[in-house]
């Protein structure tokens, strides 16, 4: 391994990409340390503590919402605008030409979502400045006063100097640089969440069922990850000038889980967006709006692990076979097949074989979904039967998210070292 490491670096382009990636997070983890001015950090501490929402919402913050940072909406605005294009997609003609028209229609659709994200941050930004008003966080003020101005401007201008942080990774860097930014900061706020469980008079007992929870989910993870269906392809002979290329067998590789973690930062986004709304609410005078928007923010709370878990595992199911219908077009492949004279054996080329992929997607999909689905709400059914493990319920979605950035990184890393006859990274 050891070796493998001081190979990548030896390699300029490795070395470079690697090195980008760590200035990139270096300077992330330093914006999440400027708060934005005027901020009362001991009310912030109290108001986080009493809340495991928002413990829930700055772990997709990066850490930077728990400290009121300049980046503290963090990339949630974004994902949020990411969910909606693609929604969109299904719904407008024209959007669903572009995904179609190859790297320019992406680039469109990227630009669009980049347009939109603006909005939804500042009004973001917005419920979360009455949200720190209503706790004594901040001081009291107007909306067209200069303060919440300013904040609004901080908070929008911080998400976006994030996403183009994010595309800076992933064009120049190493793996997914939204994935990547989210990683960045759940693993720096692990000391803050271990340090509490460990100090703990029973810090051994409460510490154990995390580490074991820990332990089965990164075996878990990377050994779905790693579970593929293998589809035998038979290619006909060709002639091609005075030469005849005989037919060869290869394989269509289908993996389990082809979303990745997408889902998971999905259905959290999603789940969170109405306990978030609610959140502005409860401190309203009109008492029948206080109510409801206490049911609300209670219910889709992991304080309510059978209400919460319930929509948490139908939402990863939900949002597994949404973005894999993106990532995989049975239409696509056949047509391609089809094209370079390539058949599966026993299935006639065309209709046929998108049917016969489209089948074994679905299935194989079904698996992965459950999985992901199952993964996601061990932490809270754990925390819920063993006393004093309610760390575990936040602890449970960032070690999915972290072991499955890792993975995918791990294999950027290997192909790369392949492709200059280097020993890979996994063996």
């Amino acid at each position: 391994m050891i070796d493998s490491v001081v190979a990548a670096l030896r390699a300029p382009d490795i070395r470079r990409k690697i090195l980008f990636t760590l200035g990139i997070l270096l300077v992330f983890r330093v914006l999440t340390a400027v708060p934005v001015p005027g901020v009362n950090q001991a009310a912030l501490a109290d108001l986080f503590a009493s809340n495991q929402l928002l413990g829930l919402l700055d772990v997709f913050s990066g850490g930077g919402l728990a400290t009121a940072s300049i980046i503290g909406l963090g990339l949630n605005p974004y994902i949020n605008a990411s969910i909606i294009m693609q929604l969109f997609q299904s719904v407008i003609p024209r959007l669903n030409e572009l995904s179609r028209e190859g790297e320019y229609g992406r680039n469109k659709l990227q630009q669009y979502t980049r347009y939109l994200t603006v909005p939804l941050a500042f009004a973001q930004g917005f419920g979360f400045s009455v949200l720190l008003q209503n706790a004594g966080v901040i001081p009291a003020a107007g909306f067209l006063s200069f303060q919440t101005l300013s904040l609004l401007v901080a908070w929008t201008a911080g998400t976006v100097l994030l996403m183009w942080m994010g595309e800076l990774i992933s064009e120049r860097g190493l793996g997914n640089g939204i994935s990547f930014l989210i990683f960045a900061g759940i693993v720096g706020r692990l000391p803050d969440q271990a340090i509490p469980i460990i100090t703990a008079p029973d810090g051994l007992g409460r510490f154990i069922p995390f580490l074991v929870i820990g332990v089965l989910i990164i075996a878990a993870v990377v050994f779905i990850n790693e579970g593929q269906r293998r589809i035998p392809v038979q290619y006909a002979s060709r002639v091609r000038g005075r030469r005849m290329y005989q037919g060869q067998t290869q394989y269509l590789p289908m993996k389990v889980t082809m979303a990745g973690v997408i889902p998971i930062i999905f259905a959290v986004s999603i789940l969170l967006l109405p306990a978030q709304l609610a959140q502005y609410f409860t401190a309203s005078s009109i008492e029948w709006v206080a109510s409801a928007a206490s049911f609300i923010r209670t219910a889709l709370s992991p304080e309510t692990p059978l209400v919460y878990g319930s929509l948490y595992f139908g939402l990863v199911v939900f949002f597994t076979y949404f973005y894999t219908s993106f990532q995989f077009r049975p239409d696509q492949t056949a047509d391609y097949l089809r094209k370079n004279g390539g058949f599966i054996p026993g299935i006639r080329p065309g209709k046929p074989t998108e049917d016969f992929l489209a089948r074994v997607a679905n299935r194989i999909t079904l698996g992965g979904a459950a999985f992901l689905g199952a993964v996601a709400i061990t932490p809270l059914i754990v925390s819920s039967l063993i006393p004093g493990t309610e760390a575990i319920r936040l602890g449970g979605t960032s070690m999915l998210i972290v072991v499955s950035v890792v993975v995918e990184t791990m294999k950027q890393l290997e192909a790369q070292m392949l492709m200059r006859h280097y020993e890979g990274f996994m063996r």
